[in-house]
């Protein structure tokens, strides 16, 4: 392949969200939702088009198991999954409660074994067999995950993953519960365990070193089908993959692989959550962020407005965004500032644009200025 050709993405457009705002975002920090927050956020990413939503366990709380039961019978085309630990009880508790889906997990490190269970791999492996033979008695889907793959021996994960394969589950987790994975570690563990398994594999990773993206994508790239994530990527202490980043990561590469979800929808989601759980949003965050579709170099500004993709990747209109040139600064140039002029009907030729633009920066290395300084510039060079 020539460097200049463009490759092709289309062999990752299979994937499905798992979205998990209602169970790892309830382990954020501040978020406590409500039952009627449950629901509004529940009918809201059904309607952006997620394939799952993943809830609390049941066992969790009474309100946690009634809300559970209450979103699994609303009719919503997405499908229900609730995350339990590998348990009898808590499995009975998510059939009776209506789950469409349940994704199990069960610790496996030696970190995580030796403080939470103690029990040996055949140990381990025979509870899980146990509990996934009493689940496909009542037709849900099955996902059973090793909590901190990442610090798990390749070769514990092939064994318990080649057993539960074997009983015929749906798919088999890749858990970076500790977010201490890399890129490369995540694209040769994927790999691996995808020559291993028939089902399908999902990743859940944390953004505790901040990879939490670029791990996302090299698991999709690596054989992933289903990526966890959650609005604003809240989660326990730094978070997951968050919904907007990876729509962005996956929209700068082919706008088709994200086509299907209703992207427009992005920041009412990212504000419904900001909301909810008192955490602003970043002024850097993917899309609905303050600054995110904001040009001010001059440089910059010259060329997106002769040519928007010369500096966006991402199409703002896409998500329901508009883009800002700013003008107000002494680092503006004289294309911006004639366009501006254009914008309130003032026609003002390149020499009198650069004369404007020349007072204008004097002007912005004295005080700072507003739009309205710049209007009321224009109109005086526009007599």
């Amino acid at each position: 392949m020539e460097l200049h050709d463009r490759p092709s993405w289309a062999h990752l457009a299979h994937f499905q969200f798992v979205e998990t705002t209602l169970r790892e975002g309830e382990q954020f920090a501040t978020a406590h939702f409500t039952s009627e927050q449950r629901l509004t956020i529940a009918r809201a990413l059904d309607e952006f088009g997620v394939e799952y939503l993943e809830l609390t366990s049941p066992a969790a709380s009474p309100q946690s198991a009634h809300d559970l039961a209450t979103i699994a019978g609303m009719g919503l085309r997405t499908k229900i999954l609730t995350h339990i630990r590998t348990h009898m009880q808590d499995a009975r508790l998510a059939v009776e409660s209506g789950a469409q889906g349940v994704n199990m997990l069960f610790a496996t490190s030696e970190q995580l074994r030796r403080v939470s269970h103690g029990r040996t791999l055949d140990e381990i492996i025979e509870q899980a067999q146990d509990v996934v033979s009493y689940l496909q008695q009542h037709d849900v889907e099955i996902r059973f995950s090793c909590e901190d793959s990442f610090r798990t021996p390749i070769e514990d994960l092939i064994r318990i993953y080649t057993a539960m394969d074997s009983m015929g589950i749906a798919r088999v987790g890749l858990a970076d519960t500790v977010g201490i994975a890399t890129p490369r570690q995540i694209t040769e563990v994927v790999s691996v365990v995808r020559q291993a398994v028939g089902c399908d594999i999902e990743f859940h990773g944390h953004n505790d070193s901040g990879c939490t993206i670029a791990n996302a994508f090299c698991a999709l790239e690596a054989g992933a089908t289903h990526i966890d994530v959650s609005v604003l990527g809240i989660g326990e202490r730094n978070g997951i993959t968050p919904l907007g980043g990876f729509i962005a990561r996956l929209a700068s590469l082919d706008p088709q692989l994200v086509s299907r979800y209703r992207l427009d929808m992005l920041p009412y989601l990212d504000e419904l959550i900001s909301d909810l759980v008192g955490v602003p949003i970043p002024f850097n965050n993917y899309i609905t962020g303050t600054a995110a579709f904001t040009h001010k170099a001059g440089l910059h500004t010259k060329a997106v407005l002769a040519d928007p993709t010369s500096y966006e990747v991402l199409d703002p209109a896409m998500f329901g965004k508009n883009r800002t040139v700013a003008i107000a600064h002494r680092l503006t140039g004289w294309h911006a500032i004639a366009e501006r002029a254009r914008e309130l009907g003032i026609t003002l030729s390149e020499t009198q644009a650069r004369a404007a633009t020349a007072r204008l920066k004097a002007l912005a290395d004295e005080q700072a200025l507003d739009v309205d300084d710049i209007d009321e510039l224009l109109y005086e060079y526009a007599e």
